[in-house]
């Protein structure tokens, strides 16, 4: 149902886009093509885990949390078990595009939906007493690569059950996203952490993701790049595009997961389909950036410094807007 209703949604929404003039600010990223291939991190698959073991790859890691037993069972539709065979990898599932121009999808090759510019975004150049603001929109598009090429990924380990490109979910639609407000009465814990100590935790988990292992207790932090709360799309200025579009990125993925929009597709419990988790496990996740200047030989965790991955990664005028892939760990009993 929620397939269906996603493609008629992106129906809808490239018949308003037919409507909407061309806009200057909106760039094409030229994703839908030649890119789905020469722009991947095709290593950042491994390893590949069967029955608990490491079948391929020599380089990258896998969560603490993964599933390490071998053998499992899932219930069929009568409700018998059958067993199975433990299979893990990572897996390019997901997109997220941030747009300083409403309504502009460089992903869907500069389609511009009509959306006005009352939350116009634009980022931070740290030029005033403790760096101006930044804003910027975002898209999530569902990204089942594995699935939409045939590789790999059964269609019993496919959580989610999408099996193409898809609109999932649009900032301008979101009025938590422009008001730190209202994203606070959403997430009443951000007052938990609202405090000097908590901060000052966070300088741990940046150390941790510097070795690509972030701490999932210290759940309000996202390593170097700052503080996830509140979650919405404004933050303080001047740490550069590549490094606000990161913390907005962690914060996409915790919004989404309090609201049931993502899940979890790692661990025990989730190897026969996926698991609502209301907060964010961020061990299950990493990051390529995919446009403008795309990560193809090695990927990132959250929070991991931008000094190792984000260096001339943007293009001046042409090249601000940037795209991630979304890896998850994908634990699935195949049976």
């Amino acid at each position: 149902m929620n397939k269906i209703l996603n493609s008629i949604l992106l129906v809808a929404l490239f018949a308003l886009a037919g409507t909407a003039k061309a806009d200057p600010g909106c760039q094409n990223a030229e994703v839908i093509g030649p890119k789905l291939f020469t722009d991947i991190c095709w290593s950042c698959i491994f390893p590949i885990r069967v029955a608990g073991a490491t079948m391929s790859g020599g380089g990258g890691s896998y969560p603490s949390d993964a599933v390490g037993s071998p053998l499992c069972a899932c219930q069929d539709n009568n409700g018998i078990p059958r067993p199975g065979v433990t299979t893990s990898m990572w897996e390019p599932a997901r997109l997220v595009e941030f747009q300083r121009v409403p309504g502009c999808s460089s992903v869907l090759n500069g389609t511009r939906f009509p959306f006005d510019r009352t939350f116009q975004g634009h980022h931070g150049e740290g030029t005033m007493d403790g760096g101006d603001g930044s804003f910027m929109h975002y898209h999530f598009y569902a990204f089942p690569l594995m699935t939409m090429l045939e590789l790999f990924v059964k269609k019993t380990c496919n959580a989610d059950g999408y099996s193409d490109l898809d609109i999932m979910y649009l900032s301008e639609l979101d009025p938590t996203w422009n008001s730190d407000e209202l994203a606070f009465f959403t997430n009443p814990e951000a007052a938990a952490v609202a405090n000097p100590i908590a901060a000052a935790a966070c300088t741990a988990d940046a150390a941790a993701a510097s070795i690509g292992k972030p701490l999932k207790q210290l759940f309000w932090c996202a390593g170097s790049w700052g503080s996830i709360y509140p979650l919405s799309g404004n933050q303080n200025g001047g740490k550069g595009v590549i490094k606000d579009s990161s913390l907005l990125a962690t914060r996409v993925l915790t919004a989404l997961h309090r609201r049931g929009l993502s899940w979890k597709t790692m661990g025990s419990d989730a190897m026969c389909n996926g698991v609502i988790s209301p907060t964010l496990p961020k061990t299950q996740y990493k990051f390529t950036l995919l446009h403008p200047v795309a990560e193809t030989n090695s990927s990132h965790v959250i929070g991991e410094s931008t000094l190792t991955w984000g260096i001339g990664k943007t293009i001046p005028a042409i090249g601000q807007d940037p795209i991630y892939t979304i890896w998850r760990w994908n634990d699935c009993c195949n049976n």
